[in-house]
């Protein structure tokens, strides 16, 4: 497949897309899929890459007209114009989240962090490695989590019509939340999904239909089949808004892995000083600062194998 044609296609595929598009535009594509034989076997590919993401380049396509969400559309034009060359294999992996997350309407990068201003007034932090689609209109008010973590704070009715008054839902791997006027967070991993309610309460329906009302003060896990038991919400669980990691008592190992979050490359914790403690507050916009000052602070090493492969042993290791 050409990498020119598989962009024309893609290109057609968004445009057909807008709320704009005419019947001349409609006649102009299919003028284009008649032309050459590698021209519909393009479109083909692309209709099969659009379904098997359940829809999202079509949506993305429509909510990203505006100017501002220039960029957003550009780059989701050539994630699919990938696929479409690729084809085959690609498509079983155009599932995978780092696709999706390129083909997110609002995304962030590994180690950044950003704020949404939604239509209806709501409010979202996007964490590192995090991407979401919306639709918000007189419909429905929908936020689709298709990777990393939100921190999410409703907006007022009123402020965006009558779709304002909608509940708004978001849509996770496992099972959709309704926020009942509140501050929440939301992250999205493989096995589960964590709700953490700063303020006021949040209705869970996991796929398989279990429910109930998390308050605010609380927090759990759910997946497909359970609803885990909430617990008392961590102390600064919103800190990564501002750029902070606040930790009390959390394992090394544990430790560890939340600071790869916001970094590239691999961040290896042995086993023994796995279980250590750790407490304080760091700023995740400096990881290297961070594994830097460890020592400082607990009996380990820290060695660069690269500046993208660490490695934290015990203090003694290698003597």
């Amino acid at each position: 497949m050409d990498k020119a044609i598989a962009l024309q296609a893609a290109e057609w595929f968004f445009r057909l897309q807008e709320a704009e598009a005419s019947e001349a535009d409609q006649r102009a594509c299919a003028a284009w899929r008649a032309a050459d034989p590698m021209h519909e076997t393009a479109w083909q590919r692309a209709q099969q890459v659009s379904g098997m993401l359940g829809g999202v380049p079509g949506k993305l396509a429509h909510a990203t007209l505006q100017r501002s969400h220039v960029e957003s559309r550009r780059n989701a034009i050539k994630a699919m114009a990938l696929l479409v060359v690729a084809g085959g294999a690609a498509w079983q992996g155009s599932r995978s989240e780092p696709v999706r997350l390129r083909l997110a309407q609002y995304s962030t990068r590994t180690g950044e962090l950003r704020q949404i201003h939604l239509a209806d007034g709501t409010l979202v932090h996007l964490n590192t490695s995090t991407g979401i689609n919306t639709a918000i209109n007189a419909q429905q008010r929908l936020i689709e989590l298709e990777m990393g973590e939100v921190l999410i704070q409703t907006g007022k009715a009123g402020s965006a019509g009558h779709a304002a008054y909608r509940p708004l839902v978001i849509a996770t791997r496992y099972g959709q939340l309704q926020p009942l006027g509140t501050r929440f967070i939301v992250r999205q991993s493989a096995d589960d999904i964590r709700l953490s309610v700063l303020e006021g309460a949040v209705a869970i329906t996991t796929r398989e239909g279990h429910q109930q009302v998390i308050e605010a003060g609380r927090q759990t896990r759910f997946n497909d089949h359970v609803i885990m038991p909430p617990v008392a919400l961590a102390d600064h669980a919103d800190s990564w808004t501002r750029g902070v990691l606040h930790v009390r008592e959390m394992r090394l190992v544990d430790f560890a892995s939340e600071l790869a979050r916001y970094r590239h490359g691999v961040v290896r914790c042995s086993t023994e000083v796995a279980d250590i403690r750790i407490s304080g507050a760091f700023q995740i916009a400096d990881t290297d600062q961070v594994f830097a000052s460890l020592p400082m602070m607990v009996p380990v090493k820290v060695s660069y194998l690269t500046r993208y492969w660490i490695s934290v042993n015990a203090a003694n290791a290698g003597i």
